[in-house]
């Protein structure tokens, strides 16, 4: 197009722009036009988004001494609609940012403003779209932009908030065109590089650790394109704040890791001259002055920087000099081996074994001699086990490098006995140094330290340690590579060198090579026992062929052959989970054990293969082991009534596994219900009839089956899933027995068809635990609740009757035993129902009959007995009413269910309280051992009453307070020379009942604050005012005193006791008067806890 239809077509674009914007309505019309009528509003940006593309186009044939007036006009009247298009017209936006951008790169006339526009657009976009790869090429293509804005200006202070965000925005840094733009704004201005700085700083605690290695690209490719001040700022600004920080910063601070990563990207590119000269001038001020701070964590944080940093020197140094200076450095780093403080000696001896590894060819051998001297020094450092730990954490670095292989295998052998480290961490560390000498094939570990001296710890470490020692034999004890034979052989050497460690290495097998190798290993063992058997018995229906079970394999003792059994169960639950999901491979291992099960159980009788032998028949299904299967449930009920948990469990365990839980239950069912006394003759010969095999009922044996089945989780769950059927059964049975009970309490004399009364105690508690489980997993009203309720009935009405005191002397001792039993039945209830508390299980309604009949109990007359037992029910009561601050108003309405239990709670502590200063008054002796039995439920109740600090639980405080006071006012007031006055210094020195409660209070700061607290509520009420009482207090000040507890609200209730003790001031002259040396010793008291 000729120059002339050109500059026309401008013309007419800049007349067709104002006509049509003079067509927008009012709110969208430019300041100062004018407008007629209103037009369409589609219609006028489509207008403008035409002349806009047209002005773009004419942009790229604009040819040199063109006038392009018009077209800048038309630059403008856009430029003024950009600002105030809405969000619905983008694409428009990005015609007219477009037209910016390539005014701008065209360097036409007034290119700064539309410059300046497009960038800042770009710039806002970038941070605000979810997907910003575009903008951000376009904030960096108009980066120039920047140099022609003036930093100090306001009008660019908006420009510059949002430039310092591009280092908050994750985009910007891992974008490498974002990358690029970051480094340049290191160079647009001076004063801009300290704003970059702090604000890294405030971000840097919530980098991660991958967007901290992308800033600290981009501050090394800024230092490296800065010259002059630029330059000079970022080094001082930046990079040596940066090392100061790493030196200064504790190790817990947040951002100490992450200021440690940025430096030490400096340290990596040493090889670089320009770096290391840089290094050397920034380190010069700060690092050897650090190196020799008095802080034990700057010398220490010094020292790891100095290590990473080796050698700091002057590239443009001559070569003497260089020398002189890497010299300096190694006393340097020998001075802080020996440094007082074992954190720098733990931070040198990884220092020191980095240098060697960087540096070991470098070395003469002395010096290297000397440093490695020093580190088996430190290995044996009796003062800290980190410094032990850091040296065989430190030694792996060393090996790295092979020259130092030939001197390490000479000097690691003298520290073998670390492996016996008191320390786990050191054991665990040296083990490492094992591992990888063994890696890098420079060593050989047996060398180091004895296989004896390893499998013996392997035997009785932790699993940290363990794991490791099993990593580093597993190639001498499982050779893969070698036949499936020799794995065998190995087990067997292991086996018969440590057992223990045997069955250690074996758990952890798994961990180290595929599922099927442990399977190959299982039957390799199985070959080997088959051919144990095979001189005695035919097995040529389960061998596999001749060649597996050759006259080559080993006749092993009985020992080893249950050892092998027991690394044969280890095994299989180790792929246990595997089997599972391959069920070929599961069937095949059935069928493989399965066959010779029979004949294991018939040659290995020993007793130590019995039980891995029952283990292992517990995996497979009872078809596969029909013999032994069919008899297990007979040896339980032959099993006599004191079996040792070995003989039985794990019959218990295969009946579980082959889900047969319900015959199991049958037979605890039926001998329970046979020990119940029989009326007539007719029910046992009914019995008779049903069991084949008559064997005589056993109860306490029964709730033995009961008590492991029900206190191991795989065993619950197995049993729990058979059904409420059987369980409620079971459930009717044991409480069935309360007439046994009962028996026991209203009959003295012996009858021998009765059962004992230890095992009706031990069913009714059954009971009450199997109610529980009955009701959490198969009720959805509260049916055994309600079984539980009537037993709290039947306690109240026929048990508690028995708690009173004999009528006459002659029946005194057996009503006395009469009296205990009824303790023991009303405990051993309340224990179960604080449990079914504790578990969630419990309503408003049980909770109440529960809280009555604690009640009922302590007002009896050996209610004290069962006082530790009420305490346990008082604090899971008072811990299942917790609620949020948020219902305070509640809280407060005397209505609401939570307060009219807490205050049933609150009224019986005071019950208890009262029972244990009148057992105290009566049977001091008697009284102090209750006390001592109520302890631990005193501290646990107190623990969860101070958390309310309001009505009703703070009367618990009050009634503590009161009952103390009381006490140490009576002894005050039986006071009758001035000797008698002894300010007491512990609680010891206080009268029994305060002195038992005293200790409870002062075990918690939270119980013991909570009581200060009501010491200062009382006195600032003026309940208190007597002389008595007053010197009372201040001897239990004086006591909490002497802990150094709680001094704030120690020293508020001092200043109560202050405001009340002044009214009592003595005028009269003898020093002997007994209120006279009240008062003075209680002002001395006072003033002594106010530190007057």
């Amino acid at each position: 197009m000729p120059r002339d239809q050109r500059q026309t077509l401008w013309g007419k674009l800049v007349l067709l722009l104002q006509d049509v914007l003079q067509e927008l309505p009012e709110e969208r019309r430019e300041e100062g036009m004018e407008v007629e009528a209103a037009a369409d509003p589609k219609h006028v940006m489509a207008v403008v988004d035409g002349v806009t593309l047209v002005a773009s186009a004419s942009l790229n044939v604009l040819q040199e001494g063109d006038s392009y007036s018009a077209l800048l006009e038309t630059a403008h009247r856009l430029h003024a609609v950009l600002e105030s298009l809405p969000v619905s017209e983008a694409p428009l936006q990005i015609h007219i940012l477009t037209l910016c951008e390539a005014w701008w790169k065209k360097s036409l006339k007034e290119k700064e403003k539309f410059g300046r526009t497009a960038f800042l657009v770009s710039l806002q976009k970038s941070l605000t779209v979810k997907k910003p790869g575009v903008e951000i090429q376009r904030v960096w293509s108009l980066h120039d932009v920047l140099l022609s804005l003036d930093f100090t200006s306001e009008d660019n202070k908006q420009a510059a908030d949002m430039l310092l965000q591009c280092f908050q925005f994750p985009n910007f840094i891992k974008n490498d065109d974002g990358k690029r733009f970051l480094v340049f704004l290191f160079s647009w201005d001076v004063g801009f590089i300290p704003m970059i700085h702090g604000t890294v700083k405030n971000e840097l605690e919530f980098y991660s650790k991958t967007k901290t290695a992308h800033i600290t690209e981009i501050y090394f490719r800024a230092w490296k394109k800065a010259s002059g001040d630029f330059l000079e700022q970022i080094e001082s600004v930046c990079v040596q704040d940066l090392m100061r920080s790493a030196i200064l910063l504790s190790r817990t601070s947040p951002v100490f890791d992450k200021v440690r990563q940025i430096v030490n990207y400096f340290h990596k590119k040493k090889s670089c001259p320009r770096v290391e000269k840089m290094l050397y001038n920034l380190y010069k001020p700060i690092l050897w002055r650090a190196l020799s701070a008095p802080n034990f964590e700057v010398r220490a944080n010094a020292a790891l920087l100095f290590a990473e940093a080796f050698p700091i020197h002057d590239p443009e140094q001559n070569c003497s000099n260089i020398d002189e200076t890497i010299q300096k450095q190694l006393d340097t780093a020998m001075e802080l081996l020996n440094d007082s403080h074992p954190t720098v000696r733990s931070s040198a001896t990884l220092g020191v074994c980095k240098i060697l590894a960087k540096c070991w060819e470098l070395f003469p051998p002395t010096i290297i001699t000397d440093f490695l001297k020093k580190m088996m020094e430190l290995a044996t450092d009796s003062s800290s086990a980190d410094v032990r730990c850091s040296v065989f954490k430190s030694l792996p670095i060393v090996l790295e490098n092979a020259l130092s292989h030939p001197i390490l295998e000479k000097l690691l052998p003298t520290l073998k006995y670390s492996l016996h480290d008191s320390s786990e961490k050191v054991r665990a560390a040296f083990v490492d140094v094992l591992i990888k000498g063994k890696e890098v094939r420079a060593l050989k570990f047996w060398d180091v330290c004895n296989t004896d001296h390893l499998l013996a710890r392997l035997a009785i470490d932790t699993h940290p340690v363990s794991k490791r020692i099993v990593d580093l034999l597993f190639k001498s004890f499982f050779p893969v590579s070698e036949p499936e034979r020799e794995w065998c052989c190995r087990c067997i050497t292991l086996i018969q060198m440590n057992p223990m460690a045997a069955r250690k290495f074996y758990h952890y097998a798994a961990q180290h090579t595929a599922s099927s190798n442990i399977l190959n290993l299982m039957l390799a063992i199985r070959r080997v026992l088959n051919s144990c058997i095979q001189k005695d018995n035919d097995l040529s229906e389960i061998n596999d062929s001749n060649k597996e079970n050759s006259a080559a394999d080993p006749l092993l003792d009985a020992v080893t052959v249950a050892r092998l059994l027991e690394v044969v169960v280890i095994l299989w639950k180790t792929v246990e989970k595997a089997l599972k999901r391959n069920e070929d491979a599961r069937n095949y291992m059935f069928a493989k054990f399965g066959n010779v099960m029979s004949k294991y159980f018939q040659a290995f009788e020993d007793e130590q293969c019995t039980a891995p032998l029952i283990q292992l028949a517990s995996f497979m299904p009872p078809a596969a082991v029909p013999t032994f299967s069919c008899g297990v449930l007979s040896r339980l009920r032959r099993m006599d009534s004191g079996a040792a948990p070995a003989q039985y469990s794990q019959l218990l365990h295969c009946m579980c596994s082959w889900g047969l839980c319900a015959d199991v239950l049958e037979l605890i069912t039926d001998w329970l219900s046979e020990a119940l006394p029989k009326h007539g003759d007719k029910a046992n010969t009914n019995r008779k009839v049903r069991i084949q095999e008559t064997v005589e009922a056993k109860p306490d044996l029964a709730l033995t089956y009961l008590e492991y089945l029900f206190n191991h989780t795989s065993t619950r769950e197995k049993v729990l899933s058979v059904g409420e059927g059987p369980l409620k059964q079971l459930h009717t049975v044991l409480g069935n027995w309360q007439s046994v009970l009962y028996s026991h309490l209203s009959s003295a004399s012996q009858d021998p068809k009765r059962p004992e009364v230890e095992t009706a105690l031990r069913v009714f508690m059954y009971h009450g635990r199997l109610s529980a489980h009955l009701q959490h997993n198969f009720s959805e009203g509260r049916d055994y609740l309600l079984s539980t309720e009537r037993v709290a009935s039947w306690v109240a009405e026929e048990v508690l009757p028995f708690m009173a005191k004999p009528v006459s002397h002659d029946d005194s001792e057996d009503s006395e035993k009469t009296q205990r039993l009824a303790a023991k039945i009303t405990e051993s209830f309340l224990t179960v129902c604080r449990d079914v508390i504790l578990v969630g299980l419990a309503d408003k309604a049980f909770t109440d009959q529960i809280l009555h009949l604690c009640l009922l109990t302590l007002v009896s007359d050996a209610g004290y007995l069962c006082v530790p037992a009420v305490l346990h029910i008082l604090k899971e009561v008072a811990t299942d009413a917790l609620v949020p601050v948020e219902n305070e108003q509640d809280l407060e309405n005397q209505e609401d269910p939570t307060s009219l239990n807490l205050g049933v709670v609150a009224k019986i502590f005071q019950v208890i309280i009262e029972l244990l200063a009148r057992r105290l008054r009566k049977e001091p002796e008697e009284g102090k051992q209750l006390c001592q039995a109520a302890v631990p439920g005193l501290a646990d109740f107190l623990q969860v009453a101070q958390t309310w600090g309001r009505e009703p639980l703070c009367g618990v405080f009050s009634t503590l307070f009161a009952v103390i006071i009381v006490e140490k006012t009576h002894l005050l007031q039986k006071m009758s020379h001035p000797e008698e006055m002894i300010t007491p210094e512990s609680v010891e020195d206080m009268p029994p009942l305060s002195s038992v409660l005293l200790s409870v209070i002062l075990k918690s700061p939270c119980v013991t604050r909570a009581f200060l607290s009501e010491v200062s509520s009382t006195l600032d009420s003026e309940d208190i005012s007597s002389l008595n009482n007053l010197a009372a207090i201040l001897h239990v000040l004086a006591v909490i005193k002497h802990t150094g507890q709680s001094k704030a609200s120690l020293k508020s209730a001092a200043a109560s006791v202050q405001q009340q003790l002044h009214k009592h001031a003595f005028t009269c002259n003898d020093s002997r008067d007994i209120p006279r040396v009240l008062y003075e010793s209680s002002v001395k008291t006072l003033n002594e806890i106010l530190d007057l």
